[in-house]
């Protein structure tokens, strides 16, 4: 079992029940999977760049990347339906507390200039998202294989029902915010 993931059930499940005033275990906020979502703008011109995108996500993660389609045809971008436009993962379990893990501990102090993650990424429903501008963050990849520098979307999915929830149960694991 993965370290942080034992310290969750052991140490920060009882916290954060306490800290919420909540009565059942089952009730505290848990994390649910998270997804990485890369969009690729100049895909449309060069498809080669996709195939870098999927291999990029699949060593971040360690599972194979899914190319996302345009769903719709847009003549100003030259985009068609259809069309690979970006990737995306979805982790769940061990794979999930693993990147989490790294995620905090390795990756977000390794970006230049970092002042914590923002506050402003809740939806209201007990979910967080956020952006990261470079993917060379992660130790994984190979800054002499990639062609240019992209971003993603890092999702966090928890079982929070409202924004307090989840933030507590990021702050618990360790995600920085901004002050």
């Amino acid at each position: 079992m993965n370290k942080l993931k034992e310290k969750y059930l052991k140490v920060m499940l009882p916290a954060l029940q306490q800290e919420l005033g909540l009565k059942n275990v089952m009730e505290v906020p848990r994390l649910e999977k998270i997804v990485l979502n890369m969009g690729v703008g100049e895909a449309t011109g060069n498809q080669r760049l996709i195939e870098e995108v999927v291999t990029t996500l699949g060593a971040i993660t360690g599972q194979k990347a899914v190319p996302t389609r345009a769903k719709k045809a847009i003549s100003n971008f030259k985009v068609r339906e259809n069309l690979p436009i970006g990737a995306k993962v979805t982790l769940h379990g061990e794979k999930m507390w693993d990147f989490v893990e790294r995620l905090v501990s390795i990756a977000l102090p390794r970006v230049r200039d970092f002042r914590g993650v923002p506050k402003r990424g809740f939806d209201g429903n007990g979910n967080y998202t956020f952006g990261v501008k470079e993917q060379i963050m992660f130790l994984e990849i190979n800054y002499d294989k990639i062609s240019q520098l992209l971003g993603m979307d890092i999702s966090f999915v928890t079982s929070a029902k409202n924004d307090e929830g989840c933030r507590a149960l990021l702050l618990a694991l360790g995600v920085p915010f901004r002050k």
